[in-house]
């Protein structure tokens, strides 16, 4: 069972004026606060977009702070804490999707300063790191980074470090096309234009069981995919499609006491609507129960980011395209 606790905008009415943010990534730090990432510009692919930031305690969330921008589009933050003492920033920078590049920004107080951005590997064009959402540290000690290209067919990939984030070594790529099952495009989503001829999976979300590690990613095929693997996220078995509907837009999944919690559209169709956004929990990564739904009705409502603490899940969205919603579920 799971008992909702809050359900607030964690970028509240704001004196910055932007007309769109999206893509939102949380973490919570040990004093209690929650920290929530997101873009926001004139539109989504718009040079003027860039990285801003809430702090949020006890249901209530500060005004936005803008972290990075320059002249170029900034999109798809995400945090992860290495250690007690650092965390980190990834952002992606760049007009065109296809050749953006994944910068690193670090803290050391808790998000309240930063330092000046570095390219993750120095010249990369594409995106390495993780492309939207969190990276995992699995039993071995080794941070997963989930990554995805755009470049041609759309693929997925994780970046893996041994130490820390200071290297990383990419995995074999995942692949997966079906023929005859690509469903018209509907332009009535707010995306940027370079997205609708995409084809093929992106923008895993990562776990481990004691099977292995698993991803599961957005696809173009109006399901949720699959893909398996057994050596650590350094090769994938063949991927395959469960038993969720997608449509084509971002999920994120946490695993929690051996039961895998995934936030997504269950709507079938490349491009179809963003709405609802519902919580679903599974014992197989397969099948899966509905356990809440966030949000529903006319509008967006997408690109979750879900983590889990202290026995509470907690999930950030977008909203219309206005807003980022920010929910917490204990778990019964």
């Amino acid at each position: 069972m799971l008992k909702r606790d809050f359900h607030v905008m964690a970028a509240k009415e704001s004196k910055i004026a932007f007309n769109m943010c999206h893509a939102s990534n949380l973490i919570k730090l040990d004093d209690g606060t929650i920290i929530t990432v997101f873009f926001a510009g004139s539109h989504e692919g718009n040079s003027d977009t860039s990285i801003y930031m809430c702090r949020a305690k006890a249901g209530e969330s500060s005004e936005p702070v803008k972290i990075a921008g320059s002249d170029e589009a900034h999109w798809n933050p995400v945090l992860f804490a290495v250690s007690d003492e650092e965390l980190v920033l990834f952002y992606k920078v760049g007009n065109i999707i296809a050749t953006w590049r994944t910068m690193i920004v670090r803290s050391y107080d808790r998000g309240l300063t930063w330092s000046e951005p570095e390219e993750l590997v120095p010249g990369d064009i594409g995106g390495r790191g993780p492309v939207r959402n969190k990276p995992v540290r699995i039993s071995s000690g080794a941070i997963l980074c989930p990554g995805s290209l755009e470049n041609g067919p759309w693929r997925a990939f994780l970046d893996i470090s041994y130490d820390n984030l200071r290297t990383l070594e990419k995995s074999a790529e995942i692949s997966y096309q079906e023929e005859g099952n690509f469903s018209p495009l509907n332009k009535g989503i707010e995306v940027s234009e370079q997205s609708f001829s995409g084809k093929g999976v992106i923008q895993p979300t990562i776990w481990e069981d004691d099977k292995g590690v698993h991803v599961l990613l957005r696809s173009t095929y109006g399901k949720v995919i699959r893909a398996d693997s057994i050596d650590g996220g350094r090769t994938f078995l063949k991927p395959y499609p469960v038993n969720m509907d997608n449509n084509n837009s971002g999920l994120d999944a946490v695993y929690v006491n051996g039961k895998l919690y995934l936030v997504c559209n269950p709507v079938g169709g490349n491009w179809a609507d963003r709405t609802p956004l519902t919580l679903f929990s599974s014992e197989d990564g397969i099948n899966f129960k509905e356990e809440a739904v966030l949000a529903d009705g006319p509008g967006e409502f997408s690109y979750p980011c879900i983590r889990a603490y202290d026995n509470a899940l907690y999930i950030s969205y977008t909203y219309s395209r206005k807003n980022i919603a920010l929910d917490k579920f204990t778990i019964d």
